[in-house]
């Protein structure tokens, strides 16, 4: 899959998607007309969309609804803004949309958070500021809901991990909730999943690949590089981009998501623009090769 935000993007679609992709995925559409575009596209290509909350621009609301929040009233604003999403989205029929969670993000209060990009204050709360039994209520509560709107609208509701607070990896509920609910999957993102590794010490993103990787219905793979800094966001995955140099083992993470996963979708969510045509052919060889043995 590739990823097209902001609008359709006709020369990045040109660069970017290939014969036999999946899809893509789309955000934050700012007019119609994009929105028409992209719809030609899937239905003269015969591909699938996905979208990325939210699908409509709105500079009014924070990007991601707060779900989990502790105040009710806020929760209860964010469950509406999906709704109304869903509603104005049933004309496109989305395979899937995801969401990100935890939101707002639990940041464990050892780390230092400084590289991690907030778009709003309201976004994160600290550890004690919830307790897990509150943390599993909302989640459950959560799932039960996006099951149900899945199943209205006909979509695979999917779940993107934020920064990942150890009330979730250091807890056992999040998959047995995921086995309770099999249609609510999970978006596994390396670049942030290696991120996170560098900056929290107490974080294993390989461990978690692992586990949730089963729980997979997409893998948003991408490379940044980490040296002292924060760099490169964004960047496509390359085989001569090396740990060693800050970059992210993505070859590894592949790996292991292939032994747990095989037939998990890859959402390209890179630049092309920073690299050749001709890296980006060797960066879809690479990949294919890795996941499919090709």
């Amino acid at each position: 899959m590739i990823g097209q935000y902001g609008g359709f993007d006709e020369q990045k679609f040109r660069k970017d998607f290939r014969s036999g992709f999946y899809g893509i995925e789309a955000c934050m559409f700012a007019s119609e007309e994009d929105t028409a575009l992209l719809v030609e596209a899937a239905r003269y290509g015969g591909f699938a969309i996905g979208v990325h909350f939210p699908f409509r621009k709105n500079n009014t609301r924070l990007r991601d609804p707060l779900v989990l929040s502790a105040d009710h009233e806020v929760r209860a604003d964010a469950f509406r803004q999906i709704a109304a999403e869903l509603d104005a989205l049933a004309a496109i029929k989305p395979d899937y949309v995801l969401f990100h969670y935890p939101k707002p993000v639990i940041l464990d209060e050892r780390v230092d958070w400084t590289g991690w990009r907030f778009g709003d204050r309201r976004e994160f709360i600290y550890e004690h500021e919830i307790t897990p039994d509150e943390l599993i209520i909302r989640t459950e509560q959560l799932f039960q809901w996006l099951d149900e709107q899945g199943r209205t609208y006909q979509f695979t509701p999917v779940l993107e991990f934020d920064a990942i607070s150890r009330l979730i990896y250091e807890q056992n509920f999040l998959e047995p909730l995921l086995i309770k609910y099999p249609s609510i999957r999970l978006c596994l993102d390396t670049a942030r999943l290696f991120l996170q590794d560098k900056l929290d010490h107490h974080f294993d993103a390989r461990k978690i690949l692992t586990t949730y990787s089963k729980y997979a219905f997409l893998i948003h793979l991408s490379n940044v590089q980490v040296q002292g800094s924060v760099q490169n966001s964004h960047y496509p995955v390359l085989p001569e981009l090396h740990e060693a140099d800050g970059w992210a083992p993505v070859e590894a993470y592949l790996q292991i998501i292939r032994a747990e996963n095989p037939q998990v979708r890859i959402m390209f969510e890179h630049r092309s623009d920073l690299i050749t045509e001709e890296q980006l052919d060797q960066c879809y060889a690479w990949v294919d090769h890795i996941i499919n043995g090709t």
